[in-house]
């Protein structure tokens, strides 16, 4: 089945939406969450949760790419149950580990001075993205929004993990000088 029939489905509250988007995205989702979550039962959980989550947002919601709309909510309901079990115990983990790489280059949340309309930020990450060559941009991607680990990023693309780690590096370097020439300024630490 399409993916515009399924959501046609779930806008006109047909429950045998809920069951081709199983069908069709559960692998997809739980992938997603496992990645993220590192276990079985929680990814499963928020695999269901993200179907009901489609269910309850479709509508007012239509999503033109009804894929990238449910990794998005398989992605954001697994790290919202990842910080909650890290809360009090952190390091270690694939999450933690991408995202202490990423952060050193993006503006700090508690600065006044770099608290920015998101909407221009989003915009000037989409740009920087869309310049990237092919393989870069994938492997950005499959590192900081995925998670991926960086040997599973290689085996991917049949690249070594050097090849991975040193792309990473540099794309995180040229980000970093792209926030601060846009003047989305950081610490002299994403040096």
């Amino acid at each position: 089945m399409t993916d515009s029939k399924i959501v046609d489905m779930l806008w006109s509250r047909d429950e045998g939406g809920i069951s081709e988007c199983e069908k069709k995205y559960k692998k997809y989702c739980m992938k997603i969450a496992y990645r993220i979550l590192g276990d079985l039962q929680d990814s499963e959980e928020c695999t269901s949760d993200t179907f009901l989550a489609a269910w309850n947002t479709i509508p007012p919601k239509r999503p033109e790419n009804l894929k990238t709309y449910l990794a998005k909510l398989a992605r954001n309901l697994s790290l919202n149950r990842y910080k909650t079990y890290t809360a009090e115990k952190r390091g270690g983990g694939a999450v933690d580990t991408s995202m202490e790489e990423i952060e050193a280059c993006l503006p700090s949340r508690d600065s006044t001075e770099a608290v920015v309309d998101s909407v221009v930020l989003t915009e000037l990450l989409d740009r920087f993205l869309a310049e990237l060559p092919k393989e870069t941009r994938i492997m950005f991607v499959q590192r900081y929004w995925y998670f991926m680990s960086v040997k599973d990023i290689a085996e991917d693309l049949y690249v070594t993990e050097s090849k991975v780690k040193i792309t990473l590096m540099r794309t995180r370097k040229k980000l970093a000088e792209l926030l601060e020439k846009e003047g989305f300024m950081r610490t002299a630490e994403w040096r």
